[in-house]
């Protein structure tokens, strides 16, 4: 059953092969057993899981179930989720309970799948490798002394160690797609405004988007299925009809136009990792499509946009997080002005305090029109960058991540070295773009270590997914790389 895709195990669901009850003991006795080293989820709550299960295997029964209903999810701890604790990675919100459900989990909880917990994360969502959560670091399951990428770590490795059938996820710079490929998982960050971020807590407002995480492209046409559609208390939020995002999966590859960016393929690139991306490109020619070259000259400076625009955002977003209304409140403190200076310096990591000073900088009289402003000229550049080059293809791929994961501890005293792990990534949410991350292969063997994970990152037009989804899945068809698991512990 671990290793069975979500259509697989609706099917056994619904034949009454196994119940969401059983299923959902299956994943909590494997969290119980692989947790304490892989530090994958921050909460869970069998009693709650297991009440889910039940309230499942009655809609099973009565015949009123969906395709995910009884399916256990394990949900990143940025979504607020009535009743269970919400700390986002941090120690601010360390005992936050959430009074309310985000959409996310309100979409999760109509369609009748279970929540198996809270997974980690970098704090705030504000990291490359998770480990700026409060909690600690996440283990990457294909080597205990890497990281899993983040911010979205904990996620990417409890579906990577068949902690649970698939998993929700955040991307703001590459947080769904640069852990999904550092673990060996399928992972997509669709078009700004199609996942309400309602109950999402905020880091970067014009570039956070919630998505899926899972083990194929399959999966996540099935998760997206669920978690998209208009939401009202979203102003963001994107008033289309909700389509089927499995609808194209089986179309042949044939006259599908590939565009590869000459700027992904240059210095800082890791040789283990170009040579599984070419041949991935070789696979795709072998299907049928064709090869573009083509060019995103303002890509070079998607790194320092996105640290001038997303620590802005984050200024103003945590500036709620004061000690008065909820979070951590510092114990001694002689007025309101201390009060507000020691919860936020004890409250928040070393990581989110640099970001927000960063924020406040680049906002402050003076430097406004030297910093922000003109990183949102160059955004739009960089969005239009993207618009001429999808008037020569209808995909773009390349390399997720310049390298395979790294070792814990390995960049954490040279944070540009750390966001540089997002090269790739971080233009797609700055343009707005849904993009997607695939395994296509491993690295080299290192010091007798086994290589580990490559992803291949998909990018698309607005609205493109079921297109993406059908170029994953046609790729994943043919390859076997989606299918491997990591030889846990």
């Amino acid at each position: 059953m671990l290793n069975s895709s979500l259509q697989q195990l609706g099917s056994a669901l619904r034949a009454g092969n196994i119940s969401s009850v059983e299923l959902t003991q299956l994943y909590l006795d494997r969290i119980a057993a692989l947790n304490p080293t892989l530090n994958a989820y921050i909460t869970t709550s069998a009693a709650t899981s297991l009440a889910q299960a039940r309230a499942a295997d009655a809609r099973l029964a009565d015949g009123t179930a969906q395709t995910l209903t009884g399916i256990p999810i394990a949900q990143k701890d940025i979504f607020c989720a009535k009743g269970w604790r919400t700390t986002c990675g941090s120690k601010m919100l360390e005992n936050f309970i959430a009074p309310y459900d985000a959409h996310v989990i309100a979409q999760f909880d109509n369609a009748g799948a279970v929540n198996l917990g809270k997974t980690n994360m970098d704090e705030f969502a504000m990291g490359s490798s998770n480990e700026t959560s409060y909690f600690g670091a996440v283990k990457n399951p294909w080597d205990t002394a890497r990281v899993p990428g983040g911010s979205s770590g904990g996620s990417a490795c409890a579906v990577a160690a068949r902690l649970c059938a698939a998993a929700t996820g955040t991307d703001t710079g590459g947080s769904i797609r640069q852990p999904a490929a550092l673990c060996g998982i399928s992972g997509i960050k669709p078009t700004y405004g199609t996942v309400s971020r309602y109950g999402m807590i905020a880091f970067a407002s014009s570039l956070d988007q919630a998505g899926p995480m899972a083990r194929s492209a399959e999966d996540l046409a099935l998760l997206l299925n669920t978690m998209t559609g208009f939401d009202e208390r979203d102003s963001t939020s994107l008033q289309r009809d909700k389509e089927d995002y499995a609808r194209d999966l089986n179309k042949p590859l044939a006259g599908l136009r590939v565009g590869l960016p000459k700027e992904f393929f240059a210095e800082g690139l890791s040789g283990d990792v170009g040579k599984a991306v070419e041949t991935a490109i070789a696979e795709y020619k072998k299907l049928g499509a064709s090869i573009v070259d083509i060019s995103l000259p303002n890509s070079k400076l998607a790194v320092p946009v996105y640290y001038v625009l997303a620590p802005a955002e984050a200024s103003s977003n945590l500036s709620r997080f004061d000690g008065v209304r909820y979070g951590y409140r510092a114990p001694d403190y002689t007025d309101l002005a201390d009060m507000y200076e020691k919860s936020r310096a004890q409250g928040f990591g070393a990581e989110v305090k640099r970001r927000i000073m960063i924020g406040t900088y680049v906002l402050s009289h003076g430097y406004y029109d030297a910093y922000y402003l003109q990183a949102q000229k160059i955004r739009r550049l960089i969005a239009q960058d993207f618009t001429d080059a999808f008037k020569q293809c209808d995909i773009i791929i390349g390399p997720t991540s310049p390298s395979t994961a790294f070792k814990l501890g390995e960049k954490g005293d040279d944070p540009v070295q750390m966001y540089l792990s997002d090269i790739y990534t971080i233009a797609v949410n700055l343009a707005g773009l849904p993009g997607m991350s695939i395994p296509c292969g491993f690295g080299a063997p290192n010091n007798g270590n086994p290589g580990m994970p490559v992803g291949l990152q998909i990018i698309g037009n607005y609205f493109a997914e079921a297109q993406m989804l059908n170029a994953a899945h046609q790729y994943q068809r043919a390859t076997d790389w989606h299918s491997l698991a990591p030889q846990v512990l």
